[in-house]
């Protein structure tokens, strides 16, 4: 076989189901062996939006997203591995390249891959013989589960593609490492007890949940020791889905980012935090004050770079369920276990929250009537801006697990379009809600046109108030003049319906309901929301309203 036939040959022995990519020169051994379909190949439209695919598919199938890329594309690719990168999603990123010393000789579309990729990948890998191909594809998957997790960047030149292999292949498939977490080391033991003994000398603790708890499916254990102590638990805004925020012990998001003045109040309150695969960044702990520096902290995280990073801390550093159910069961061994009397008075909060009347759509009533028609399956993706951080705030989790989809590791716009396709085809039986605005919709227009062809069960939920209002917000917070973010609207529904897509606009709160329940049975569909910029009718977002909702 060939290096291209032998390539696939490698990614299936490794349950690889779907490939995210486009064609290009030096691809197109490749593409002669994805005609045999023996994985499917899902054709983008640009090579970000690959990107974007994979890592929504990864979050959502505990399986590396697989992403291809031609040589010219590279450079295009960068932003989603970016993003990759620092939410640390698990993907294995395939580029072909041109012949080696082709960009010594000014070869068309040689460039140095492997410079461009290492800052941003766990490690970038350069095959040189088709001999190699094997012992790279396992390394590639080796690392991208285990540990922290993140991408791995395989570069693959065309004349590795297309030689011949002579002789067997020698190194078989590790299989354990075909999805994650592939191992779950176990935090100190010692330590562990030391932090039980903690746990069970405070009075007000709480739980706060990051993205990590859902890469570490957690959430059994996080409700175990929540109701066992009568603990309440917050996660950060990519954290969101570590528990249902119907419980009782629920507070939902927390920080700067969808948090609220209830849940960053009982924060505050508390005189212990409990830390669970949070990198606790800027945003999501408003630069480090939710929760303060003079809390008592305990930091369970696999990663050492993380545990520990921005806090004084007692670190647990190991996998985060196999560590929590280890502090479950020694606080069940103690034979100290005794309730915390919190009490959660959410009603002056819940009155609170605005039902006032605007001239277009209210946000907050968009996403309550959202929320009393999706089911408890649907998938929700959300670019930042308004669509992110009401549905972080106000969108409660009916149940435990991944049903939320967050690009904050950087924030970029333009991610939940092209998310929703990998979304899709990693819950193909759900409804997938892609809650985007104007501003992200002009960076992946062209992937309607993919959610079409694969008639992806998808709702793109298109907030428009013609502008970037995050940096209108940010602008008018920090007491400048607003300029640069304004920018006309286009017909947003006849662009849906030239695609193919069913096309809907709602203006007003009246119709919200009514016009949902059309476009969800007439998937997929886009749904233009007329709302007004961040800065007229400002979201829970620290500092920029003082009445903080």
């Amino acid at each position: 076989m060939n290096g291209s036939r032998l390539l696939l040959s490698l990614l299936k022995d490794y349950d690889v189901e779907h490939i995210f990519g486009l064609p290009g020169e030096s691809s197109i051994s490749l593409y002669d062996q994805l005609k045999e379909g023996e994985i499917q190949h899902i054709v983008t439209r640009d090579e970000r939006n690959a990107v974007y695919m994979a890592d929504a598919y990864a979050k959502l199938t505990y399986k590396p997203g697989i992403v291809e890329g031609p040589s010219v594309g590279s450079v295009y690719m960068l932003p989603g591995v970016a993003e990759a990168y620092k939410s640390s999603t698990p993907l294995i990123v395939i580029t072909t390249d041109t012949p080696l010393y082709g960009e010594k000789e000014n070869y068309l579309t040689a460039l140095d891959q492997t410079s461009l990729f290492r800052p941003i990948t766990k490690e970038t890998i350069t095959v040189y013989k088709v001999e190699e191909l094997p012992h790279a594809i396992r390394r590639a998957f080796r690392l991208s589960t285990s540990g922290k997790l993140g991408p791995v960047h395989l570069r693959i030149p065309l004349e590795v593609l297309e030689s011949e292999l002579e002789g067997n292949v020698k190194i078989k498939a590790q299989k354990e490492f075909s999805k994650y977490p592939a191992q779950r080391p176990l935090a100190d033991r010692e330590m562990i007890k030391k932090a039980v003994k903690i746990i069970l000398k405070s009075e007000f603790p709480v739980i706060i949940c990051g993205q990590g708890a859902l890469y570490s499916m957690a959430w059994d254990e996080i409700i175990e020791l929540a109701e066992l102590l009568g603990i309440p638990v917050g996660t950060t805004i990519t954290g969101k889905g570590c528990m249902q925020e119907t419980h009782p012990l629920s507070i939902g998001v927390v920080g700067g980012r969808g948090g609220t003045s209830f849940s960053n109040s009982v924060v505050d309150k508390s005189d212990l935090i409990i830390l669970v695969g949070s990198n606790t960044d800027s945003a999501n702990t408003y630069n480090w004050t939710i929760p303060s520096r003079d809390k008592t902290i305990i930091h369970i995280d696999i990663s050492e770079e993380e545990a520990g990073n921005n806090y004084e801390s007692l670190n647990l550093i190991g996998d985060a369920k196999a560590t929590l159910r280890e502090i479950i069961n020694e606080i069940k061994g103690s034979g100290e276990i005794r309730k915390k009397n919190i009490v959660l008075d959410r009603s002056a909060f819940e009155e609170r929250l605005s039902e006032e009347r605007r001239n277009v759509v209210n946000p907050l009533r968009f996403i309550k009537e959202l929320w009393n028609l999706s089911q408890g399956e649907a998938v929700l993706i959300a670019d930042p801006g308004v669509s992110s951080i009401y549905t972080a705030a106000f969108y409660k989790a009916k149940r435990a697990g991944r049903y939320f989809v967050f690009n904050y590791g950087l924030g970029g716009l333009g991610y939940s379009i092209p998310a929703s396709v990998g979304a899709y085809f990693a819950r193909p039986n759900s409804l997938i809600f892609s809650l985007s605005g104007d501003g992200s919709f002009g960076f992946s227009a062209g992937e309607l046109e993919t959610i079409k062809r694969v008639s992806a069960n998808v709702v793109v939920i298109l907030f428009n108030n013609g502008s970037y209002g995050w940096i209108r917000a940010e602008m008018r917070a920090r007491g400048k003049d607003i300029v640069g973010t304004d920018f006309s609207s286009p017909d947003y529904v006849k662009i849906a319906e030239g695609y193919g897509l069913s096309g809907y606009r709602i203006t007003t709160d009246d119709v919200i309901s009514d016009t949902l329940k059309r476009a969800i049975k007439n998937t997929p569909s886009l749904v233009e929301v007329i709302v007004e910029p961040e800065d007229k009718f400002v979201p829970p977002v620290m500092p920029w309203s003082k009445r903080f909702i």
